[in-house]
């Protein structure tokens, strides 16, 4: 199982990328791949294929227009997890003894 997260944006564009980053969720909302929408990117879960698919798909939906695109991506591969995204949260949420603000 891979948990990774990911920003993408366009060089050149102005201030606000905001059109290209709704654009970019579109593909990710429509994959059915398990995802977690945050202020600095976008975290994936699931197999390699399946992520990395993801990443490549939102890369082809701004190369059709934008000339340079970043990225900032991490990853974390555990064999055999399932449900990594909610479970890594709990995890920490009951050895404090109580909920953190993630949404």
């Amino acid at each position: 199982m891979v948990l990774l997260e990911f920003a993408m944006a366009p060089g050149g564009k102005g201030e606000s990328v905001s059109p290209y980053v709704a654009r970019i969720l579109d593909v990710i909302d429509r994959s059915g791949v398990p995802y977690q929408l945050t202020p600095m990117g976008t975290i994936l879960e699931g197999d390699w294929d399946g992520v990395f698919g993801v990443v490549k798909a939102c890369f082809e939906e701004l190369e059709r227009d934008c000339p340079r695109i970043s990225m900032n991506l991490k990853m974390d591969y555990r064999q055999g997890e399932q449900s990594r995204m909610a479970s890594k949260i709990d995890a920490v949420e009951r050895k404090l003894g109580r909920s953190l603000s993630t949404g």
